[in-house]
């Protein structure tokens, strides 16, 4: 069963939330752990996309849009689920939806900023999660 973990992240900035994707993302990798990135639209893919390439000057994170070509770190977006390829490992959730199909993962990690609209759907998700009874861990970090 799927693994659920809410990252409450301090800040009511967007930006912070991507932030924390990135070194979620380069923690895990570094672990080695494959990832897909799980994005609302089109726009916050190619944004997060761009935040991977300049995350660390000093360091590389292998990553692509959509999973065809099989990076370690893939990223998609809601409406293009093709994008998913074969990716099981990490899922993180950037998106305010539950992302499809997020059971076959072994774990989904749910960033939630203190934005209102990311709180409410923050808490949609935990209920959803809640009530088919997924294991669900709650982590406060900083920005």
């Amino acid at each position: 069963m799927t693994r659920v973990d809410f990252y409450i992240i301090g800040s009511t900035s967007a930006d912070a939330a991507m932030d924390f994707s990135c070194r979620l993302a380069e923690k895990a990798w570094r672990s080695g752990h494959q990832i897909l990135m799980h994005c609302a639209d089109a726009q916050q893919a190619a944004e997060l996309d761009d935040r991977l390439w300049q995350f660390k000057p000093e360091s590389f994170l292998p990553h692509e849009l959509g999973a065809a070509g099989g990076a370690d770190i893939a990223i998609c977006h809601a409406g293009d689920h093709t994008a998913m390829g074969d990716h099981c490992d990490l899922l993180i959730n950037l998106a305010h939806d539950v992302p499809e199909p997020f059971s076959r993962f072994t774990r989904l990690a749910e960033i939630v900023d203190q934005r209102e609209q990311s709180l409410a759907a923050s808490r949609q998700r935990y209920s959803f999660y809640k009530r088919r009874g997924y294991p669900l861990h709650n982590h406060n970090v900083g920005q």
